[in-house]
């Protein structure tokens, strides 16, 4: 049978970045950045423009993509490592059981590293992550060298390379170099390399599903140099500064390279933010590299797709970096969703306001494969939305989104419908309100505003509502409770 008529339902292809901006492609008018594969795959689909990351660090974030759940079902509140994910409900694996082949190339993020979740076959690489290249502290069998496939096949090409090469640790936001390699060599092309040779490799008589997971533009930046000489010289935008951030910095935190606050020398953050934006365009012409594979195996017709991050960047934005916090370059992800075939009868083209979370991937994948979605699922599937008005839609959409990260005194909760935004510190109490319609890159703190307390307050009781019985004892007596010991992962997973 030929290829492209081996199934009459569709192939997925779910294509992850690991710490894009949601505001970085060029179809929303970003003033530098080039993204023309993603910008296609947006202007002949549906953009989602209020999509966010719950709880955005990579283990949570994947494990609401992995298990469609919300974080206080998933248990993963903040970020841990080694903690064993014992979900039975996955993904791949419901995908698995209703006839479709599975396969996953890049990151996983899972513990242990090598668990398939529910994938037939995983090509791993998951970046440096300390902990598994932890020589003293991590067991041989989890050690980087015995499970990552990326490093050893980068040996075979450049005998004794590491990925500690170029100097830049993997959490390094406000430092950059050239990737010192044959750009052939670099992580992003390996990821569609590994992702088109499944192409070859799949099973012709089943559907596939394939999860391109990619590890940039996650720091280290390191893009290629020619995509470095796209953006060094280009004068780009200073990142925003609420007039609530910090002012001063005393303690010279900005020269960490590995900093997530700061005031960073001027030109070592333009030459960062280059190397990011640099790093987005890289693994765009690779993403438009695997589409052309795609159409020569006959299958970009037959194929759903789904684009999206796991979280943010802040990028300087406030003097913050890296992830975590509930800012909107942190928490606001892309989205876009494409279907050339017309599977769906998605409304091509289209931008939906509605806001979505992670959590809606496994139901709205499952949902396009007709297959069924466990009972554990609390997400929802999206394409009543993004068929725009040629549907009616059975019942109304979230009203709301509760997020939260655990990160010692920096540790949030938050509510946010999109268009507004509530943010309690849970160690110190304070609190901030943004009218992001007004002012969306969260320049001013609107929590004493006379006229808005009414409104504060109904987001506060939204956020009491969320906090109510939760373990940690944020709420007593109706009100929120500041000092609270936070932590990472609720006790029904680490008991599991």
């Amino acid at each position: 049978m030929e290829s492209g008529t081996s199934s009459k339902r569709p192939n997925i292809l779910l294509i992850t970045v690991d710490q894009m901006r949601f505001d970085c492609l060029s179809i929303l008018g970003h003033p530098v950045v080039e993204t023309p594969n993603l910008d296609e795959l947006a202007r002949t689909g549906v953009r989602f423009d209020h999509a966010y990351s719950a709880t955005p660090t990579c283990v949570p974030a994947r494990a609401a993509i992995f298990t469609g759940m919300k974080q206080t079902s998933h248990g993963r509140v903040g970020y841990q490592e080694r903690v064993p994910w014992n979900y039975p409900n996955t993904l791949p694996g419901e995908l698995a059981k209703s006839g479709y082949h599975t396969q996953c190339v890049g990151k996983m993020h899972v513990y242990p590293a090598r668990s398939l979740l529910g994938f037939h076959n995983v090509v791993l690489h998951d970046g440096y992550l300390h902990y598994n290249r932890d020589k003293q502290n991590t067991p041989v069998q989890e050690h980087f060298d015995e499970v990552d496939d990326y490093l050893p096949w980068l040996r075979g090409q450049v005998p004794g390379a590491d990925l500690l090469d170029l100097g830049l640790d993997c959490n390094a936001s406000t430092v950059a170099r050239p990737w010192a390699l044959p750009e052939h060599l670099h992580p992003t092309n390996w990821t569609v390399s590994q992702s088109i040779d499944f192409l070859r490799r799949r099973d012709p008589g089943k559907p596939f599903f394939l999860w391109m997971s990619f590890v940039r533009p996650h720091s280290p930046l390191d893009p290629p140099q020619a995509y470095l000489d796209m953006y060094k010289d280009l004068d780009i935008p200073d990142p925003v500064i609420g007039e609530w951030a910090m002012k001063e910095d005393p303690e010279g935190n900005g020269f960490n390279p590995v900093t997530s606050k700061g005031i960073v020398p001027k030109r070592r953050l333009r030459t960062a933010m280059a190397a990011y934006y640099a790093l987005i365009t890289h693994i765009d012409h690779q993403i438009g590299r695997f589409l052309q594979a795609l159409s020569e195996y006959g299958e970009r017709n037959n194929t759903i797709i789904m684009f999206t991050s796991d979280h943010g960047e802040l990028l300087g934005d406030h003097h913050l970096f890296r992830k975590s916090l509930p800012y909107e370059g942190s928490a606001h992800i892309p989205f876009i969703v494409n279907d050339a075939g017309g599977h769906l009868d998605l409304a091509s083209g289209s931008a939906v306001s509605e806001i979505i979370e992670l959590r809606d991937i496994m139901p709205s994948l499952l949902n396009a494969a007709s297959a069924e979605i466990p009972g554990s699922v609390d997400g929802e599937s999206i394409w009543d939305l993004a068929r725009g008005d040629k549907e009616p839609r059975e019942k109304s959409w979230r009203e709301y989104l509760h997020g939260e990260h655990t990160q010692g005194i920096m540790s949030t909760q938050w509510i946010t419908d999109g268009r507004e935004k509530y943010i309690w510190y849970s160690q110190t109490g304070e609190e901030q309100f943004f009218n992001l319609t007004q002012d969306p890159g969260e320049l001013h703190n609107l929590i004493h505003d006379p006229s808005l307390q009414e409104k504060i307050q109904y987001w506060r009781s939204i956020l009491i509502h969320e906090l109510q019985g939760r373990e940690e004892g944020y709420v007593q007596g109706g009100c929120l409770v500041v000092g609270r010991e936070p932590v990472s992962v609720l006790s029904h997973i680490k008991q599991a």
